[in-house]
């Protein structure tokens, strides 16, 4: 499948990553969204006592939100934005479809 090995493409760098529901059978497209300026990490000079290295700027684990690729245009739908862990998310979408399909 085309989208997914696109989508899982530099996933360390992005933080991007697919979950397929072991209740449902359904693929989950999870990515991490970061929220104003990226944190800064890399090594210590243990002079200046200062971060050196470029390292976030790669690996940071999150897009920011103009570089998503879950969006309509991308045929994606039922597109949500959560707080806190996208598998409890994953968890109440999964028992809302079971509850659906059970009748």
């Amino acid at each position: 499948m085309k989208r997914v090995k696109h989508f899982l493409t530099n996933r360390d760098e992005t933080g991007r990553f697919i979950v397929r529901s072991l209740k449902t059978g359904k693929l989950y497209f999870v990515e991490p969204i970061e929220k104003g300026k990226p944190l800064s990490w890399g090594d210590v000079d243990p002079a200046t006592k200062k971060t050196t290295g470029t390292y976030g700027e790669k690996y940071r684990g999150a897009v920011s939100e103009s570089e998503s690729m879950i969006t309509e245009l991308n045929g994606f739908s039922n597109i949500a934005t959560v707080l806190g862990s996208p598998f409890s998310e994953i968890e109440r979408r999964d028992e809302a479809y079971l509850k659906a399909t059970r009748g």
